[in-house]
């Protein structure tokens, strides 16, 4: 279906337009040059009668008029045919065609000099409208003036234009059909570099491609070239946001472990109740930095055009750095991820929500870890559950909140589920927590797919 605001719509649709109003035009302009053809034929046809019946009048000696032949057209000697001829004097009707019968035909006044060729309509005998030629013959030997007139049907003249006018319908409609073709034809080919375009920056949304390749024409050239450029700018602006986000990391890192350092120097001069607190500030501005990194790091990733991660390869890394980080405890994974399943993402934060859902359920499970991915209408869902004790229904719903722990013997800032909540949202996704298969904790995880 096309759009209404489509282009190849309102070409096509103009093309359309003008192209019937033309054949309009020129349909109409045929069938008038047409009548006007076919008449002055039969114009001249009747001037031709109109000589023959001229010639034929003569006056033998002292004689009245007399028509010395009849014209040998048939139609003039078939009753009411449409076909006609008649001589008139001052009294009247003196000679007419078999064709009149009975009837002679009624031509108006007219005054012309010798020779002169009138044309009139006038009514028929059955009331037909006629087209009339007629002139005024004067004879040498005879006295007064002598109105030869010749006529025909106009319905003659209608019928020929009627018929020529449905042919000529007929085929200018066969012509715009052929025409309105051969625009489509032209529209679609002359739109396909943009259909080209448009399926590059699909490929590149879609992060199958990281720029669009190929030439196009020079009208759409510039802009692919500028659009090239956007996006090269724009990887560059993301890869040095997140280089200053490093930076900005190690620069403040730093100071804190000389600040931790001084803190166990003073620990051990005697300066314990000091130190202690000294030491929980500095642990909470570590968990602040690792938390704001990662919001800032994701917001500067966000919605950045190509990018397109296969979640199994994922999961597969991060299973196999947290199988020998809790080795000793001899968990077992249970992954079924399809390869098929694709983040339209950044790597680096499917990593950090997956690292962080994963080493959750690593840490509270007994025994057991599962992950699995379904996919439906573009949302990809991956789900990861454990056997532990899970959490109860008013835990799960703070659990999500910065700086959340319900042990403090489990080791952990607290801050892994609200980077992971922090992320999802901004890929407008989202997280849900509840109770697994399992006996533990199911949390699952909304994303949107590749």
């Amino acid at each position: 279906m096309i759009a209404v605001n489509s282009l190849r719509l309102r070409l096509l649709a103009g093309a359309v337009i003008w192209i019937l109003l033309a054949l309009a035009v020129a349909g109409t302009l045929l069938a008038a040059l047409f009548r006007a053809h076919v008449e002055r034929r039969l114009e001249a046809e009747l001037a031709i009668q109109l000589e023959q019946i001229a010639a034929a009048l003569e006056r033998p000696g002292t004689g009245p008029v007399v028509l010395t032949h009849q014209l040998n057209d048939p139609r003039f000697r078939k009753p009411y045919s449409g076909f006609y001829w008649q001589v008139d004097d001052a009294q009247g009707a003196i000679f007419r065609s078999r064709s009149l019968w009975d009837v002679a035909l009624r031509l108006p006044p007219d005054t012309s000099p010798d020779g002169a060729v009138h044309r009139h309509r006038i009514s028929g005998p059955e009331g037909q409208r006629l087209i009339a030629l007629e002139r005024t013959v004067t004879l040498a030997d005879a006295p007064g003036a002598y109105r030869v007139a010749a006529a025909m049907d106009e319905t003659e003249l209608t019928a020929a234009a009627a018929a020529f006018t449905r042919t000529l319908a007929l085929s200018l409609g066969v012509l715009a059909v052929a025409l309105v073709a051969a625009v489509a034809i032209q529209v679609q080919v002359g739109l396909k570099p943009l259909h080209r375009l448009r399926a590059g920056v699909a490929a590149i949304h879609e992060g199958r491609a990281k720029r669009l390749e190929g030439r196009f024409p020079t009208e759409t050239q510039p802009l692919v070239e500028d659009l090239n450029a956007l996006l090269q700018r724009n990887e560059e602006i993301v890869a040095r946001g997140r280089t200053q986000a490093g930076n900005l990391a190690h620069g403040l890192k730093t100071p804190l472990s000389i600040l931790a350092n001084e803190v166990d120097r003073l620990a051990s001069d005697g300066a314990t109740q000091l130190s202690a607190a000294m030491r929980g500030q500095i642990a909470t501005m570590r968990q602040q930095i690792d938390y704001h990194l990662a919001r800032a790091r994701a917001a500067a990733s966000l919605d950045v055009p190509g990018a397109r991660v296969p979640v199994a390869p994922s999961v597969a890394a991060i299973q196999r750095t947290l199988a020998r980080l809790y080795a000793d405890r001899e968990l077992q994974f249970e992954i079924e991820i399809s390869p098929d399943h694709v983040f339209r993402g950044e790597r680096q934060d499917l990593d950090e929500m997956l690292g962080n859902l994963m080493d959750n359920a690593c840490k509270w499970a007994r025994r057991r870890i599962a992950a699995t991915s379904r996919r439906d209408d573009g949302r990809l869902t991956i789900s990861i559950e454990d056997d532990g004790p899970g959490l109860r229904r008013e835990q799960q719903d703070h659990a999500l909140a910065p700086g959340a722990r319900f042990d403090e013997t489990v080791p952990g800032t607290g801050l892994g589920l609200a980077i992971v909540r922090d992320l999802v949202t901004l890929y407008n996704g989202s997280i849900e927590l509840g109770s697994s298969d399992l006996g533990g904790l199911r949390a699952e995880l909304t994303l949107p797919a590749g």
